[in-house]
């Protein structure tokens, strides 16, 4: 049997293929890794930034819930109302009602 030999112009020029599809499956690769790299980071930074919203919403409601938990008492209502409108208290009115028996 005889074998063929290859000669060194089309050896280089394999060698050379290889290494360009090597070199270029890397590239794009890496290129692939860095772009999910930036996605993933952007990704946790939104998150965090709606994180740190939802946590100033919490605040606001918690807030929000205080003061309306104030303002639904009764003093406080009094005080504002004699105030902000010059609304003036009065007395209370007591009627004395007196039950008679009939003796008969």
């Amino acid at each position: 049997m005889h074998r063929r030999r290859i000669s060194k112009k089309s050896r280089n020029i394999k060698e050379g293929f290889v290494f360009f599809s090597l070199t270029t499956g890397l590239i794009t690769c890496l290129i692939f890794y860095l772009w999910v790299y930036t996605e993933v980071d952007e990704t946790t930074l939104a998150i965090e930034i709606q994180n740190a919203t939802l946590k100033e919403f919490e605040n606001q409601i918690f807030e929000l819930r205080s003061e309306t938990e104030l303002l639904s008492r009764v003093d406080v209502i009094s005080k504002k109302a004699q105030k902000e409108i010059n609304m003036v208290f009065t007395e209370p009115e007591i009627y004395q009602i007196e039950i008679f028996e009939r003796i008969n």
